[in-house]
Formats: structure tokens, sequence, C-alpha cells
């Protein structure tokens, strides 16, 4: 638990300090950095060779905090995000109080609330959301484990999290799921 709680420190740290990290989520290993910092937001664009206009996915440690980053949340999301058994995305309407790149367009942003320990205990701390971006150059494979992350990739993070029972993780990418303002449904990535 002492491990944890450094590591979640440290990242802290690198992460006020407007720093991007490499971190184990609970679906692949991710880069982030505060969502609501548009530097670190543009950092991390840069490290994975992408535009600034392709959003990102941010993550929040409980569902009761979707009414700080959406202008409205559909009744029906309450129910997916309650009931999903694996790591869910939500695309929701009406983004607000994040940086703009993280937005999609028309104003979209794409939320996972976390079931990860390290990242709901980082999450709670930092007080904010993080941006949750596969750890790989721009089109090329989501890393599973650290060993998959790209040596160019590490090298360009502020901090690299280092937890040994997660290094051996497993995992891929969550479903999103995009939802309309009546709650429309519409798959994305299953």
């Amino acid at each position: 638990m002492e491990l944890l709680q450094t590591e979640v420190r440290n990242s802290l740290e690198a992460l006020k300090g407007g720093g991007v990290i490499l971190y184990p989520t609970d679906t692949i290993w991710g880069l982030g950095c505060d969502a609501t910092n548009p530097e670190a937001v543009g950092r991390i664009s840069a490290i994975k060779g992408r535009e600034s206009k392709v959003p990102f996915v941010v993550l929040i440690q409980d569902a009761n905090l979707l009414g700080k980053y959406v202008k409205a949340v559909p009744d029906v999301a309450w129910d997916l995000v309650d009931y999903a058994e694996n790591p869910l995305t939500i695309v929701y309407p009406g983004g607000v109080n994040v940086a703009p790149h993280v937005l999609g367009e028309g104003g979209t942003l794409a939320i996972r609330v976390t079931r990860h320990r390290f990242c709901q205990s980082l999450l709670h701390r930092l007080g904010r959301p993080l941006v949750s971006t596969s750890a790989n150059a721009s089109g090329e494979k989501s890393p599973v484990t650290f060993v998959d992350v790209p040596q160019s990739i590490r090298s360009q993070v502020d901090y690299v999290v280092n937890l040994p029972a997660e290094r051996a993780r497993t995992g891929r990418p969550s479903a999103i799921i995009s939802l309309g303002l009546s709650g429309e449904i519409r798959f994305l990535r299953k």
C-alpha cells in the first residue's frame, strides 16, 4: 500500500506541474495529464504524433462527478455506468470544464469512470479529470503491458509510474458508446 501511495504522490507532483505521466489504467498502459491544462494536453498530442484536434478520453473516479464535466447527463448514462461489467467509455454531448483540445466534434466529451485502484487514488488527490490515451504513437498498436510501451514514448514523459504488479497487467481498450441528449445510444467500439 505504501508503494501505491508513493506512486500517487509522485504522479500528482508531475501532473500539478503540467507534466505527462505514463501509467497503468483499467484497460491498457496510457499517457495522462490534467485534462484541464491545455499545454499538457498539447504535449500528449505531440508525444503521440497526432493532430491536436483529435479528442481524448478522460477518467473520473466517481459517476457523481459527471455533472461537473457534462452540461446534461442523459438518464440512461447512470444505468450504463452502474451496470457496466467491463471498462466503458461514454461520449457525452456538451462537455465542459476541460481543456478545449480534449473535446470532440460539437463539444462532446468522452468519459470513463475508472475502478482501477491506482487511478482512483490519483484522481481523488488530483481533484480533476485525467486524460487517458494509449501510450503509443498515433496509429500504432496499444500497449497492453509496460514492456509494450515504445522507448520513444517512455523518454518523453515526465514520470513513469512504477508499480511492479501492474507491469504484467493485460487488458484491451474500453468499449465506447455515444449518447444523445434523449438517451440515443450508438456503439463506436465494442
